[in-house]
């Protein structure tokens, strides 16, 4: 199936970054904007209190969810951000890794920031997200 987004890699930029530096989607394609996707289970609670990885990966689930209602995949992802509610680096790269690997090759411009709190009680991981796909 063609996917919209396209990812663009610089040559001129440092290659340590692990996602590509921009992206694009052509004109008429349908942008999905996503609310931040927070460690929640089906009832509404905070899952894998003190876990950043488990709160990562939980994210990770329901944007999935988020997307596919849409008519969406991870694949369909222009960008990210990750929010992590930590002042420690680490904990940072732990939640960042989880996303990371959810997204294997399709490595999309993010940013990965360090936020003193977030909105839930026990939340320490948010993924914001923009998508495109083609209509059909």
């Amino acid at each position: 199936m063609p996917r919209a987004v396209s990812l663009i890699r610089s040559a001129s930029l440092s290659d340590v970054a692990e996602y590509a530096y921009a992206a694009t989607a052509p004109a008429g394609a349908r942008l999905i904007f996503l609310a931040g996707a927070c460690p929640l289970d089906a009832d509404g609670a905070t899952v894998a209190v003190g876990d950043y990885a488990g709160q990562a990966a939980q994210a990770v689930a329901n944007l999935r969810t988020a997307l596919g209602d849409a008519g969406a995949a991870l694949e369909d992802v222009i960008s990210t951000r990750v929010l992590v509610a930590s002042s420690r680096q680490q904990d940072l790269v732990t939640a960042w890794q989880v996303v990371r690997d959810a997204f294997g090759d399709h490595d999309v411009p993010s940013t990965l920031m360090g936020v003193t709190v977030l909105g839930y009680s026990d939340q320490l991981v948010e993924i914001e997200a923009v998508a495109a796909v083609l209509d059909s």
